[in-house]
């Protein structure tokens, strides 16, 4: 049985919340537990039996992604992973759609796709038993939020007793449901036929409405989701594993606990990626990755959720939690680093002290009496503080 998968990876005029960290990297590959975000992707479905080719679609130079597929073909020998490029941005929708043939190609018979600003537990093999036992042409991977955030993303109403999709809104104005989308889609191939509709649906839209502009733009949660839902094609997968977590990674904040989340991710699966306290190291609390080559100073004290990246130094004394220090930065002696990200080439002086602000899964910021307050710190690219 063979399967395929999409990765949506934007273009370089989406990301614009993630300054100033997409300044210098794209956000699908900004690191986060040491990886780029959308390695992850790639680790969950390194994992699906008869998955053999990944194709990643966006609108970014071709260039952008040469490295990263040239260590993906290292890391997952297994998967074929290749970079589509749209001439324009197409929507979430329009890029598969215009490719559709390659994505059909070797007639696979089921087909993920897979927003790459996630953080994720990824049952996809889960996903792939619920949803042959239902008619549909989709299966979304839901999750339940805070009543007060579920308006952030594509709310789902469902029928209890078979999960079928009732109602698909996308950032409805006011409450409809707390079992959000979380950008995690199965498809059989059928729905490329649902995409030529929508196509058409655009095109007739365009003939009688002489402001309408004819292009290939398609989005997939109002253009296609909400339809199938309409049509009883719709299903949503709601793990009931409390070990399964989801995070959207739309800002720096987002990244922190989407950080821990992938520590968590590898204390289970992979608990020899962490750093563990041996005699003559630093003091490690919690879960920690270290690069091979970045030094931590043994009197230092990391941790928890904490990353250090290649080439990263850190020195006497110092404490970090809950943060990421990218690559070749250095934290000099005695300075504290809390709920923050340090950027590449960054220089922390002795004695300092840089503090953020815990921010919740779900939530970019804090908010106190009606006032947005202080959420984690960020230091740009070889950024000085002393």
């Amino acid at each position: 049985m063979i399967y395929k998968a999409v990765i949506l990876v934007g273009g370089p005029s989406r990301g614009t919340r993630f300054r100033p960290l997409s300044l210098n990297v794209p956000k699908p590959l900004f690191p986060i537990a040491g990886h780029p975000i959308i390695w992850h992707h790639l680790d969950a479905l390194s994992k699906v039996e008869g998955l053999k080719e990944v194709l990643l679609i966006g609108f970014y130079e071709d260039a952008v992604f040469q490295r990263f597929i040239d260590d993906a073909a290292r890391d997952f020998p297994q998967i074929y992973v290749r970079y589509l490029r749209e001439y324009q941005s197409l929507g979430t929708a329009g890029g598969l759609y215009h490719f559709r043939d390659e994505i059909q190609r070797n007639d696979p018979r089921q087909i993920f796709v897979l927003n790459a600003d996630v953080a994720c537990s990824f049952p996809l093999n889960d996903m792939i038993k619920f949803h042959n036992t239902h008619r549909g042409l989709c299966t979304i991977l839901g999750t339940k939020v805070a009543r007060e955030v579920a308006n952030r993303f594509g709310c789902l109403v469902e029928r209890p007793e078979n999960h079928e999709v009732l109602h698909y809104v996308e950032k409805p104005e006011s409450f409809i449901s707390n079992l959000i989308s979380c950008g995690i889609y199965l498809f059989d191939c059928a729905i490329f036929g649902e995409m030529k509709k929508a196509m058409q649906n655009k095109a007739n839209r365009v003939d009688q409405d002489q402001f309408q502009v004819q292009d290939e733009k398609l989005r997939l949660e109002q253009d296609i989701l909400r339809p199938l839902a309409e049509s009883s094609k719709l299903f949503v997968f709601e793990t009931t594993d409390t070990t399964d977590t989801w995070i959207q990674i739309k800002t720096p904040s987002s990244a922190v606990p989407a950080n821990a989340l992938y520590l968590e991710q590898y204390q289970k699966t992979n608990p020899d990626r962490l750093l563990k306290n041996v005699p003559g190291g630093p003091t490690v609390v919690g879960l920690v990755y270290k690069h091979p080559t970045a030094t931590i100073d043994p009197s230092a004290k990391i941790g928890p959720n904490v990353t250090i990246g290649h080439r990263a130094v850190i020195g006497k004394g110092v404490r970090i939690k809950d943060s990421i220090i990218l690559d070749n930065a250095e934290i000099k002696n005695n300075s504290c680093v809390l709920y923050s990200i340090i950027g590449w080439d960054s220089k922390i002086g002795n004695w300092s002290r840089v503090e953020g602000t815990p921010t919740t899964d779900h939530a970019t910021t804090v908010t106190q009496n009606g006032i947005k307050i202080q959420s984690i710190s960020i230091l740009g690219m070889d950024s000085q503080l002393f």
